[in-house]
């Protein structure tokens, strides 16, 4: 048998996947040495039997070398994800900032003549010290003097439930604002003897700066009187600025 037929008839034989016979692969290889001119097959042919014993296909080198190259960027890809998902926690965690304190009941002292007990009427408006704190994310908030003291710069929301109650001939009288840096912001009130009792909430948004202090205030000469617990500040940063 010829060399070139001897060739042609190794494509036939072995044209992929493992050689078995190992006398037949020599053969071949001998043929392909003795070989004289250009292999009559190309690049995507299974000319692979002369040179792999273990492959067939021609592509294979370059197939490795994709698969390693796109190996190597997904690599690249996944520590790249890593760095930003730890980046992104590292910066939601430090602008975490939330807070929920209601009234102390016993903040409220017996009223003459009354069976009531309130917190108020002051001379003066009085910032309210909601000391019971069931949520402080961040710290930002004082229980000592009911401030909230803005961490970061950015938007806020605030809101807080006002709550009294008094005798069924009593009259409910408050006011009590919420107050930025000492300056007016909304306001809850209530001035009418057609109830013994009565709430609201408000909301607000607010832009603050680091640094910038939100409480409540009491107006003076009004009263929150009996479950003074129902009385209930909140506040949570929405986004920061991080510019």
């Amino acid at each position: 048998m010829g060399v070139r037929p001897l060739l042609l008839l190794s494509v036939v034989l072995f044209p992929c996947g493992c050689v078995e016979a190992q006398t037949s692969v020599e053969t071949v290889k001998t043929a392909a040495v003795m070989w004289q001119g250009a292999l009559t097959c190309d690049k995507w042919d299974c000319n692979c039997t002369f040179s792999r014993v273990r492959s067939c296909c021609c592509a294979a080198d370059d197939m490795y070398q994709l698969e390693e190259e796109s190996f190597l960027r997904i690599k690249v890809l996944w520590s790249n994800m890593v760095t930003l998902k730890n980046r992104a926690k590292g910066l939601t965690d430090g602008f975490k900032v939330a807070f929920k304190a209601s009234m102390n009941p016993d903040l409220a002292i017996p009223v003459p003549g009354s069976t009531l007990r309130c917190f108020g009427p002051f001379s003066i408006n009085v910032p309210i010290p909601f000391s019971n704190v069931t949520l402080n994310t961040g710290g930002g908030y004082k229980p000592s003097m009911g401030v909230f003291t803005a961490l970061f710069p950015g938007i806020y929301v605030f809101s807080y439930t006002v709550y009294s109650s008094v005798d069924v001939d009593g009259h409910l009288y408050h006011k009590v604002q919420l107050m930025k840096n000492g300056e007016k912001g909304v306001s809850v009130w209530e001035n009418n003897r057609e109830d013994a009792e009565d709430s609201a909430t408000q909301v607000v948004a607010l832009e603050l700066q680091q640094g910038d202090q939100v409480y409540l205030e009491l107006s003076s000469g009004q009263k929150l009187c009996t479950h003074l617990d129902y009385n209930i500040f909140t506040g949570y940063i929405v986004y920061p600025y991080t510019d």
